[in-house]
């Protein structure tokens, strides 16, 4: 698993938005993958999420404490964890600065229809260029679409690894643009879910906000976060 450790990115959430900004400014093509427990639980096993985490021209953001925790053990030193939320927020903030467009793919009808609403009301200057919603049973066939519309941002939130093995299978007939697996976002930044205070954001108790809020969370907690830092601190540094 160590391999996995190596290729994150290891600097602050504020560099890395520089880089962000600069992807968007030079019209590059970049696929960002949010790493937490699951992501490399996964990809132990699965083939293709594996060699997306590996590929070097994917960004690996370390979106959780555990992997921060789990990168010491290899004394591999990661700044801070960088989330895949506070992440499209920014690249909307930055869309909207810089007036560039987006697709938006995954979720239920009702949250992508109000995220839309979202950034119509919050981030005017974003060109919307198209949405669709994860149910859909052609993926393949909206996906073919985002390739035409070149979008220069398209977030994918159709959960872990189906997102990513999407996004892999078709990042190479791309031109430009971000691309990025955002799992549940689609419900934090519609407002369909409240995301957790401030202070547990900045403490890293997000993962206890959530726990709390909703108990039946709990079981996944342990499963991939106490199982999976057990099994990395049983890997020889």
């Amino acid at each position: 698993m160590k391999e996995f450790f190596e290729v994150l990115y290891k600097k602050s959430a504020n560099e890395y938005y520089i880089k962000l900004s600069k992807y968007l400014d030079n019209k590059q093509k970049k696929f960002i993958i949010t790493a937490n427990p699951e992501t490399f639980k996964i990809a132990l096993t699965d083939s293709q999420l594996k060699g997306a985490i590996l590929n070097k021209d994917n960004d690996i953001i370390p979106d959780g404490i555990a992997i921060v925790k789990g990168a010491k053990h290899f004394k591999i030193e990661v700044k801070e964890r960088i989330t895949g939320c506070d992440t499209a927020i920014k690249l909307l903030e930055l869309a909207n600065q810089k007036k560039k467009a987006i697709y938006l793919f995954g979720a239920k009808e009702e949250v992508v229809e109000r995220l839309v609403e979202v950034i119509k009301k919050n981030y005017s200057k974003i060109k919307i260029l198209g949405f669709s919603n994860g149910y859909v049973e052609d993926k393949d066939k909206v996906f073919s679409e985002i390739v035409k519309l070149e979008p220069d941002i398209c977030l994918v939130a159709l959960g872990i690894p189906m997102q990513e093995k999407l996004i892999m299978k078709y990042i190479s007939k791309v031109k430009k643009g971000i691309y990025m697996g955002v799992g549940g976002t689609f419900d934090v930044l519609s407002g369909y879910k409240k995301r957790a205070p401030k202070i547990f954001i900045k403490l890293n108790l997000e993962w206890l906000y959530r726990i709390v809020t909703e108990p039946k969370r709990l079981k996944r907690f342990y499963e991939n976060n106490i199982k999976f830092l057990l099994s990395v601190y049983r890997e020889k540094k």
